[in-house]
C-alpha cells in the first residue's frame, strides 16, 4: 500500500492482453478455461546450508576468516560467500588476492559486482596499474570510465586515444556526471581538447534536459566573455521565464532554451506559460517545433487536474505535437464533462494501433452506445471482449457473453525440468533468493536466461516458483531481453501464481471480502514475495506499512512485535485484508475506489471522490488523474477476474465486483473463435478546399 502521490506520467503494465492473430499464428494449443490449470509436481533444489545464512552475515560484518571460508568452498555460492568476505577488505587486501578471484571467477555473474568494487578500491588507493590490469572494456559505469582516465593519466599515458576517449564521455549526457570525471575534463581543457564548439554541444543537451547547474557549470569555461555571459543568462532564465527577451539572439538555441523554459513553466503554472507564450514566441520567431513543445505541456498539466480550460488548451496544440499520451488526455477530458460525442471523436482521431486497443475500444464502444449508435457499439464491444483484461471483461459484461481466456500449459519432459532445476547458475539464483539476497540472485538468473532457449526459459520460472521465487514471471516471459514473447501471455498458471490460499480464503471470509480480490492485491503489490519492501518502507505480501500495520494489528488482536512482523505471511495478510475492509467501511463498499485509495493515499482519492461523484465506475476510473493508480485500479480488478478463475473456475461479473455486489452471478471463460472485422473507424480526414479559379 503506497502512502504518495504516484507520478502521473509513470507507466505500470495492465494485464496482458493476447490478440487473436497472435493465439492463430502461434503453435501452443488452447486448454479448456473452463477447469483451472493444474501444476505438476513442485522441483525442488537443495536448499541453502543452514550455516551458510550465518556465514554471509559474519561476511558483511568482517567476521569471516579464510578458515571458516574455507570451510565452504564445495558449496553453490563459494563465490558469492568470498565476495561477501573480501569486500569488507578491499581497502587493504593484496592486489594479487584480489586478482586471484577475478581469474578463479572469470565468467561467473560473481565477477562483475566484485570488478566493480574492486576498482574502486584500487582507485581510492591509487593503485593505477593493478586497476588498468583489472579493466574490462564492457564496462560502461560512467564513474568507473572517468577513473580509467585518471588511472592512464597517472601513468604518463594521455595519449590521442585519451583525449578521443575523454571526449566521449564529456559529450555523452547533458546531466551532470560523476566527481570522478571532473580531473580528466580539467586536463581535457588544459591540453585544448575541450574546445568551445564541445562545450556548446553539451550545453545544448543540458539545456534540453533544463539541466540548470550543469548549464552554468559549462558556462563559467567558455572563452569568450560574451559567449559565458549569454550562457548563463540561459540558465538563469530556465529557473525564472520571463517576457522580457528582446535582447536575446534569434537563434535556435535561444529558441530551445525559451521553449523549454515555458514548456517546464507550465508544468507548475499553465497560464502564466500561456500568458508568455505569444510575447516570448514573437520576440524569438518561434516555430512549430518550439510552441508545440510549450502548448502541448500547457494542455497536458491543466487537464491533468481537469481545470475549466482543459479543452480549449487541448484543441490549441497543434496535430504535429500530440502523442500518445495526449490522444488519451483529450479523451479523458471529454468523458470528464460527459461530452460523449467529443470523447469518440477524440477516439476517431487516435492513430490506428491505439484507437484499437482494447481500452479504446471499449471506450469508444460505451460512448457509441451513449450517442445512440447501439448496432455500432454492439461490434465494438465484441472487438473488446476479445481481450483477457480489463476492458475486455467489461465489454464481456457489457454483451452478456463469456470472458476471452485461452491458457496455455506447455507439455515438457520431466527430464527437462530436472536438468534446469541442476543448472549451477539457477541453483545459485534460487539459493541466493532463499538467503533474501536478491540482487544477486537476480544476476545468476539472469546469466542462465542469456543462454536458455525458450522452452528452458519457461521451465526456469516454473522451477522458481516451485521454489518460492514468484516473480519469475513478471522478469521472465512475455518480454525478455528486449523480445517479445506474446503467446506466453497464455501462461495463465506462471503469470498468475497462487500462495498461502488458505490463508487468502481464511481472512477474505473473515473480512467479508473477495478472496480473488485479495490475492490480486498480492499479486500486484508483491507477486508473493513476502520479503518484499518498497522505498516508502511497505512491507510484506500486502505492502503494508509499519505504522499502519501497527494500527490495525491492535485493532483486530492481532500479535505485534514491530515492523518486521509485517514479513510473516498469515500476519501481513490478516493485517492487508482488516485494512482493506477498514478501506470498504470508509468509502462505501466500492472496491473500485478503495484499490485506489489503496495505491494512492486518502487524499487524492477524497479529491477525485469529490471531484466526479456520480460518475459510473468505469468512467471515474479512467478519468483518475494519476497514471500508476488508473492503471492500478484497472490491473487489480482484471487479477482479480484471473484469481476468481484459478480458485473457482468461473468469476463474479466484473461489473458486480468493482461495485462490491459479491452476491451477483457468476460467468465462465471461453477461447473465442477468430476476430470480426469490426474496429474503430478512425476520424474523417479535413474536406479539402476547393482550388481558386482564375478570374
Amino acid at each position: 500500500m503506497h502512502k504518495f502521490a504516484p507520478s502521473l506520467l509513470l507507466a505500470l503494465p495492465l494485464l496482458a492482453c493476447v490478440p487473436a492473430t497472435v493465439r492463430a499464428q502461434s503453435a501452443p494449443p488452447s486448454a479448456s478455461p473452463s477447469v483451472p490449470l493444474i501444476a505438476a509436481a513442485p522441483t525442488k533444489i537443495a536448499p541453502p546450508d543452514p550455516a551458510l545464512k550465518a556465514a554471509f552475515d559474519a561476511a558483511a560484518r568482517g567476521g569471516l576468516d579464510d578458515v571458516a571460508l574455507a570451510g565452504f568452498r564445495s558449496q553453490p555460492l563459494a563465490g558469492w560467500l568470498e565476495y561477501a568476505a573480501l569486500r569488507t577488505q578491499f581497502d587493504t587486501l593484496p592486489v594479487a588476492r584480489g586478482n586471484a578471484f577475478l581469474a578463479t571467477r572469470k565468467g561467473e555473474p560473481v565477477a562483475a559486482p566484485f570488478r566493480s568494487d574492486w576498482l574502486n578500491a584500487l582507485a581510492r588507493r591509487n593503485e593505477w596499474q593493478a586497476f588498468l590490469a583489472n579493466w574490462d572494456s564492457g564496462i560502461d559505469d560512467a564513474a568507473l570510465r572517468c577513473l580509467r582516465l585518471q588511472a592512464l593519466m597517472a601513468m604518463n599515458r594521455a595519449d590521442a586515444q585519451w583525449t578521443t576517449d575523454a571526449q566521449a564521455l564529456w559529450r555523452s549526457s547533458g546531466s551532470s556526471l560523476p566527481a570522478q570525471c571532473d580531473a580528466p575534463f580539467a586536463l581535457l581543457a588544459a591540453q585544448g581538447g575541450l574546445t568551445d564548439a564541445l562545450r556548446w554541444e553539451r550545453y545544448d543537451k543540458a539545456a534540453a534536459g533544463a539541466q540548470t547547474g550543469v548549464m552554468r557549470s559549462i558556462a563559467r569555461g567558455f572563452s569568450a566573455p560574451a559567449d559565458a555571459a549569454q550562457a548563463t543568462l540561459y540558465a538563469a532564465y530556465l529557473d525564472a521565464p520571463a517576457a522580457d527577451v528582446a535582447t536575446w539572439p534569434s537563434t535556435p538555441r535561444s529558441r530551445l532554451v525559451a521553449s523549454t523554459a515555458l514548456a517546464k513553466l507550465a508544468k507548475a503554472d499553465p497560464d502564466r506559460a500561456e500568458a508568455l507564450l505569444p510575447v516570448v514566441a514573437k520576440a524569438l520567431t518561434f516555430g512549430d517545433d518550439e510552441n508545440g513543445r510549450v502548448l502541448y505541456q500547457i494542455a497536458l498539466w491543466t487537464v491533468a487536474s481537469y481545470l475549466p480550460d482543459s479543452a480549449r488548451r487541448l484543441a490549441n496544440v497543434p496535430v504535429s505535437a500530440y502523442d500518445d499520451s495526449l490522444q488519451e488526455w483529450r479523451v479523458r477530458e471529454a468523458l470528464s464533462r460527459g461530452d460523449w460525442a467529443a470523447a469518440l471523436a477524440a477516439i476517431r482521431r487516435m492513430p490506428d494501433a491505439q484507437r484499437n486497443d482494447s481500452r479504446w475500444l471499449y471506450f469508444a464502444a460505451r460512448t457509441s452506445e451513449l450517442t445512440g449508435d447501439a448496432a455500432g457499439a454492439k461490434a465494438l464491444y465484441a472487438q473488446a471482449a476479445r481481450k483477457p483484461d480489463f476492458h475486455g471483461f467489461l465489454a464481456a459484461d457489457r454483451l452478456g457473453q463469456p470472458y476471452a481466456l485461452c491458457p496455455w500449459q506447455p507439455a515438457s519432459a520431466p527430464a527437462a525440468k530436472q536438468a534446469i532445476a541442476r543448472d549451477p547458475n539457477i541453483v545459485r539464483a534460487l539459493q541466493l533468493f532463499q538467503l533474501d539476497r536478491k540482487g544477486w540472485a537476480a544476476r545468476e538468473w539472469n546469466a542462465a536466461l542469456a543462454r536458455f532457449g525458450d522452452e528452458q526459459r519457461r521451465l526456469a520460472v516454473e522451477v522458481a516458483q516451485d521454489n518460492g521465487w514468484f516473480d519469475r514471471a513478471v522478469f521472465g516471459l512475455v518480454n525478455v531481453g528486449g523480445k517479445r514473447y506474446p503467446e506466453e501471455q497464455r501462461l495463465y498458471r506462471l503469470r498468475f501464481p497462487l500462495h498461502h490460499d488458505a490463508a487468502i480464503r481464511r481472512e477474505a471470509a473473515r473480512n467479508n471480502l473477495d478472496p480473488a480480490w485479495v490475492a490480486a492485491e498480492i499479486r500486484a503489490e508483491s507477486v508473493f514475495d513476502p520479503n518484499a519492501r518498497s522505498g516508502a518502507d511497505a512491507r510484506g505480501l500486502m505492502q503494508v506499512v509499519p505504522a499502519t500495520g501497527a494500527a490495525i494489528a491492535a485493532k483486530i488482536g492481532q500479535p505485534w512485535s514491530g515492523g518486521d512482523t509485517l514479513f510473516d505471511a498469515d500476519a501481513n495478510i490478516a493485517i492487508g485484508s482488516a485494512y482493506l475492509r477498514q478501506l470498504m467501511d470508509r468509502y462505501g463498499g466500492k472496491p473500485y475506489q478503495v484499490i485506489a485509495g489503496y495505491n494512492a493515499g486518502p487524499t487524492p482519492l477524497n479529491r477525485w471522490m469529490s471531484q466526479r461523484p456520480a460518475m459510473d465506475p468505469d468512467f471515474w476510473i479512467e478519468t483518475i488523474s494519476y497514471k500508476e493508480t488508473r492503471e492500478y485500479v484497472a490491473r487489480v480488478l482484471s487479477f482479480s477476474t484471473v484469481y476468481d478463475w484459478r480458485l473457482n473456475g468461473d468469476a463474479l461479473r466484473l461489473t458486480d465486483r468493482m461495485q462490491g455486489l459479491t452476491g451477483g452471478s457468476r460467468k465462465p471463460f471461453a477461447c473465442p473463435a477468430e476476430p470480426p472485422a469490426a474496429s474503430v473507424a478512425p476520424a474523417a480526414p479535413a474536406a479539402a478546399q476547393p482550388a481558386k479559379r482564375g478570374r
